[in-house]
Parts: C-alpha cells; sequence; structure tokens
C-alpha cells in the first residue's frame, strides 16, 4: 500500500492521519471559495465527522483555517509553502514529467501528480501551453476488475508475496504465488517483475492481464536486493539501473 494508508480492521485502506491533515491543508490552500467538509471527505474517503475533527485539530494548532460546519472552510491568505529552489527549465521538466502519469494508468500516482501540480501552479502559476497527450496504458479501475497498481507498489515497497490471478495472451488462467520486485511503465502497459514461486523463475506480467490479486502475510524481507540485482542483469534497463542496484544491495550486506 502507499505511504499514505493503512489497513483498518476490517481490511479497508485508510489515510495515516498525519498525511490527512496535511492534504486537508493542500485542498483549503488552492481552494478559490469554502470546501465543505463533506466535500473533503467524498476527496479524501473517510466520514465527514473525521474531517470536523480534523479540522478542528488543525485549529487548535493555530493553522489559518476559517468557516464552520454547514457554510465551509477556507484558509487564511499568507498560509503558504516556501518557494521551490527550481530554475525555470526545472520546473518545467517537473510539470512535463508529473503530466506525463497521465500515460501510466496508475490511478494513485496520477493523483499525487496532480497534487504536486497544484503546489507548482500556486507557486509559479498555471502553463498551459505545457501539454502532454494522454493516450497510453488503461486507467487501474477497480470497478472494471483492474488491478490496483498501488497494491502492486506497495507489495514491492513491503516485500510482501501477492497471489496473482492471470491470464496470458491465449486466456488460458493459472494462479501464481511470486515475490514481486519491479513495476516497469512501458508507453502502452504496466509490467510486473517477478520471482514466480509456479515456474521457479523470473516472469513478466502485465498489469491489465492480472485479474486477482490477494496480499499475502508471507514476506521475503531481505531477499528483494539480490533478487532484484539477478533480475536487472537478464533482463538490462541499462548500465546505470543495473549499478545502482548493485550499489544497495552491497550496502546491504546482501553481495
Amino acid at each position: 500500500m502507499s505511504a499514505a494508508m493503512i489497513p483498518a480492521d476490517d481490511g479497508i485502506l485508510t489515510m495515516r492521519r498525519s498525511d490527512r491533515l496535511f492534504e486537508i491543508i493542500q485542498i483549503l490552500r488552492s481552494a478559490r471559495q469554502p470546501v465543505t467538509a463533506e466535500a473533503i471527505a467524498r476527496q479524501l474517503e473517510v466520514s465527514t465527522r473525521t474531517i470536523y475533527r480534523d479540522i478542528s485539530a488543525l485549529q487548535v494548532m493555530n493553522t489559518p483555517i476559517e468557516g464552520e460546519s454547514g457554510i465551509g472552510y477556507i484558509m487564511r491568505r499568507g498560509y503558504d509553502l516556501p518557494p521551490l529552489n527550481f530554475d525555470m527549465e526545472e520546473i518545467e521538466a517537473l510539470r512535463v514529467g508529473l503530466a506525463l502519469l497521465s500515460r501510466t494508468g496508475d490511478s494513485a500516482l496520477q493523483g499525487a501528480a496532480r497534487r504536486i501540480h497544484e503546489k507548482v501552479d500556486a507557486l509559479h502559476g498555471p502553463a498551459d501551453w505545457l501539454q502532454v497527450a494522454p493516450w497510453g496504458a488503461a486507467l487501474d479501475d477497480p470497478a472494471k476488475g483492474c488491478v490496483s497498481k498501488a497494491t502492486l507498489r506497495d507489495a514491492i515497497r513491503d516485500e510482501r508475496k501477492l497471489e496473482l490471478i492471470y491470464q496470458d495472451e491465449k486466456g488460458r488462467e493459472t494462479v501464481r504465488t511470486v515475490r514481486p520486485l519491479a513495476l516497469v511503465y512501458h508507453l502502452e502497459c504496466v509490467m510486473l517483475a517477478a520471482w514466480c514461486e509456479l515456474r521457479g523463475a523470473f516472469r513478466h506480467f502485465r498489469a491489465d492481464r492480472i485479474y486477482g490479486c490477494g496480499v499475502l502475510e508471507e514476506r521475503f524481507t531481505g531477499q528483494a536486493g539480490a533478487l532484484r540485482m539477478i533480475w536487472l542483469e537478464q533482463n538490462p534497463l541499462g548500465t546505470a539501473e543495473v549499478e545502482q542496484v548493485k550499489s544497495r544491495a552491497s550496502l546491504d550486506g546482501i553481495v
């Protein structure tokens, strides 16, 4: 799961309170008119009562939020982030890079990109003349049965095994237990690189062909660095990436 999400007792992913408070501040900073607690709750996928408690906590911490329930809230002008220490070309590179995330089909990364974009626009103004065509991998919409790419990234980060229901290009379905190692964003699809316990080898799984994904309790803690180094040597993305993984593995005492 992403850094901002934790599992509740019922298994539903919820946002950490510290991250939620930060997001409330960002929502109010970018708003041009009062925003109701109900609207914030819908955006952050929590209850309205939770938002009321969070706003109250922020006000106690002297965050300049004005308003009241039923009317809406707004951030008093002057509450801002320090300027970003980027030159103009760096800012434009950041804008284009964020826009390119629209091609990944990764809804969580796209949401994060939009939030960063709003912060950049708030400090530097919009740049509508920089455009990126959005065509690329299909969006990972869970309502359509698509696996969340955030789930795959979280499992890689946490070194958690996954149980995948996977269909190949001929429609043949298999159930695989895998150790996820990397997520490779191609132009038209996203590939999960993993050690497949069924095949006893590295395998690549198209995210749009994963029809079920369960995060297992079993971990492979401490193995990911060495496995990823071997995978990169067999499937080189480039010399720099291989050397970077080798360096990290050496520092971790893996090689």
